[in-house]
């Protein structure tokens, strides 16, 4: 017992020295669980992302947006799979691999982002998941940059460099659907109006609350460096002025920026509601679930082929 107290110390001064830990070294326990947590949500969310995008690519108004869609949805399959094999070297020493991460994930034990539970019916909402629901994310992915876990921060560099394209790609739908009709200008306003709580349950809750669990114990460890409100604050700072610019209403009539404060005062968000969207209960939740599993079990057999090649190499 008091090994492993002198190991546990001797672990947290590693992290408060600023150290990267690499998936050999030792870790504790819980340290290596809520890495899985955090990962596997984030590579699994990042393929679930894929399914309200991919909708547009048949439909996309013309050639040029129909390829540059199609790149995005690539390379969020990329990054859904880099993140998964991040995941994989922490799940080795407790006999799972990516298998288990999907079983979980239909099972219901692995959650995705709230924000891919969410329809998208209109090309206006392909432009907002890339300018702004990828813009969240590039505020929490470049938090997590500097994490002191190395071989995730390594593997969010190459990440956070495309998803800048893929804000100017979002972006640029969302300035020619301003600068259109009004029927385009309408479409874009619904669905910012439709996204915006999405978007504010994005970071997840206050510190402090009962629905925030994890958060103390991932900023001691480094895991994380910046609090779930941090990160919404920055978001707004970052983005209602750009939307504002666009002739575009934020459905939130007491948002404001208080200068003595620097803080933004803002509509609390729905969180019973947020908390029925993880758990499966959102408008797409079970439809994004089944076509996820339809496509996994389809792809079993080139699994079962490529896992009896490797053992015949090895």
């Amino acid at each position: 017992m008091a090994d492993d107290d002198q190991r546990l110390a001797e672990f947290q001064a590693r992290i408060d020295r600023g150290e990267k830990v690499e998936a050999e070294d030792w870790m504790p326990d819980d340290y290596r669980r809520q890495l899985i947590r955090l990962i596997a949500m984030h590579g699994i969310s990042e393929i679930m992302g894929t399914l309200p995008e991919k909708e547009w690519v048949p439909k996309a108004p013309t050639l040029y947006r129909k390829l540059a869609i199609m790149a995005k949805v690539q390379d969020e399959e990329g990054h859904g799979q880099l993140l998964i094999r991040v995941a994989e070297d922490l799940l080795e020493p407790l006999g799972q691999n990516r298998e288990d991460l999907f079983e979980d994930l239909f099972a219901g034990r692995l959650k995705f982002h709230n924000v891919f539970h969410m329809p998208a019916p209109t090309w206006a909402d392909a432009g907002i998941i890339g300018w702004l629901v990828d813009g969240a994310a590039i505020v929490t992915q470049s938090m997590l940059l500097s994490g002191s876990y190395a071989p995730y921060g390594r593997a969010l560099t190459r990440i956070v460099e495309e998803e800048g394209f893929h804000i100017h790609h979002g972006e640029s739908i969302c300035v020619s659907l301003a600068e259109g009709t009004p029927a385009q200008r309408a479409m874009l306003q619904d669905a910012l109006e439709r996204w915006w709580p999405a978007l504010m349950t994005f970071f997840g809750p206050r510190e402090g609350t009962h629905l925030s669990t994890h958060q103390q114990q991932n900023l001691r460890w480094r895991i994380r460096t910046k609090t779930n409100e941090e990160l919404r604050q920055r978001f707004l700072t970052k983005f209602v002025g750009r939307i504002r610019s666009l002739g575009l209403i934020i459905p939130d009539p007491i948002l404001r920026f208080d200068e003595t404060t620097r803080q933004w005062h803002y509509r609390e968000p729905d969180w019973d509601e947020f908390r029925r969207i993880i758990h499966n209960h959102g408008p797409m939740s079970q439809e994004r679930l089944y076509l996820r599993q339809l496509t996994y079990d389809e792809g079993r057999w080139v699994r079962e082929v490529l896992s009896k090649n490797a053992r015949r190499s090895a």
